[in-house]
């Protein structure tokens, strides 16, 4: 087992999922002055760290190596903060969230609108089988995988692998693909100017670093910066949904509130770590009600002590995450290769 929760059919019988979402709409009206302060704590910090970064490189590269990767911290935190944008939760105000967040998209290399469309497909499809393949960490099932060709096979395995999934798999998402709409590219024209904007935004930021920082600015601040966000982002939203006792049904079978409380994670993490990730591992709740301010999130656990115990996964029992790279639906539990064959031995 990697996430310890209690009993899945008692939880429902204490609350039906689809209720939850009338007892956790009360949380869901954020505090502007709360929400500035937040942002200001995070961003603030993240320019300083810059500015510091960018003095140290006239006494060591190494050092101003170090500060930019310590600062990819705060880049998470900015990130998770354009994700609330995104879901209208972290200003009343819709226009002001929008903003809030194109502006974060330029600093996270994201585009906003092409990430908060996905990112809703990813919301209102979690958990279903029938429904993969836009926001989303490919997973097939036994089945799938044993039907592909030994290239297939191969292929599937590199992009599960710790190296790729957590390493190029992110700097390609992050520099590269996300230059372009993609899965939106016939959806409109404002996917394209979301796109295009940032590019240009971006374009310009580099320029600038280029122009009066030089190469190793680029080399030694932006880019160890940007890579270890994208790398711990790319964790954070693995271990959300790829634990053993996650949830996944094809459409027939499949109730979004259900997928919601049973198919994301509790991430239970240290204080610090907890701040630096806005408290998405509270993951469960999240998918639950979206636009519950993540500086809510403790409070709903603390109100609802059995929100709090479901499919809790501690920084360590996450780590066995990363072998489980196959859904099982006779055993209805994600499973490694290794445990791929005995099920496969047994289905004949």
């Amino acid at each position: 087992m990697t996430a310890k929760s209690p009993d899945r059919a008692a939880l429902s019988a204490a609350i039906v999922p689809r209720d939850w979402v009338q007892l956790l709409a009360r949380y869901r009206d954020p505090d502007p002055l709360r929400s500035t302060a937040e942002l200001a704590l995070t961003l603030v910090p993240f320019v300083g760290l810059w500015v510091v970064a960018w003095w140290a490189l006239t006494l060591s590269g190494w050092l101003a190596l170090a500060i930019a990767t310590l600062n990819g911290a705060f880049l998470v935190r900015l990130f998770a903060i354009q994700h609330d944008c995104g879901h209208s939760s972290f200003f009343r105000s819709r226009t002001l969230s929008d903003w809030v967040g194109r502006g974060l998209g330029v600093l996270t290399l994201t585009p906003y609108d092409v990430w908060r469309r996905t990112h809703s497909i990813h919301h209102s499809a979690a958990g279903n089988l029938d429904a993969r393949g836009i926001g989303d960490v490919r997973t097939l099932t036994v089945r799938e995988y044993l039907a592909m060709s030994r290239l297939g096979r191969l292929g599937y395995r590199l992009y599960r692998n710790p190296l790729v999934l957590f390493g190029l798999g992110p700097s390609y998402l992050f520099l590269l693909q996300n230059r372009l709409p993609l899965g939106l590219m016939r959806s409109g024209w404002s996917y394209w100017l979301s796109a295009m904007g940032t590019n240009l935004a971006i374009a310009f930021v580099l320029l600038a670093i280029l122009w009066f920082g030089g190469i190793w600015a680029l080399v030694l601040i932006f880019l160890p910066t940007s890579l270890v966000a994208a790398s711990i982002g790319m964790w954070l939203f693995y271990v959300q949904h790829q634990f053993e006792e996650t949830s996944w049904d094809p459409t027939d079978g499949w109730q979004v509130h259900d997928a919601a409380l049973h198919g994301s994670s509790h991430y239970v993490l240290p204080g610090l770590l907890r701040w630096f990730s806005a408290n998405i591992g509270v993951h469960h709740v999240h998918h639950l009600y979206a636009r519950i301010p993540f500086y809510r999130l403790p409070q709903v656990l603390a109100d609802h002590p059995e929100l709090a115990d479901a499919q809790r996964l501690t920084l360590w029992q996450s780590l066995a995450c990363v072998k489980l790279q196959l859904w099982c639906e006779e055993r209805r539990r994600l499973v490694s290769m290794a445990d791929m064959r005995t099920v496969a031995q047994a289905v004949g």
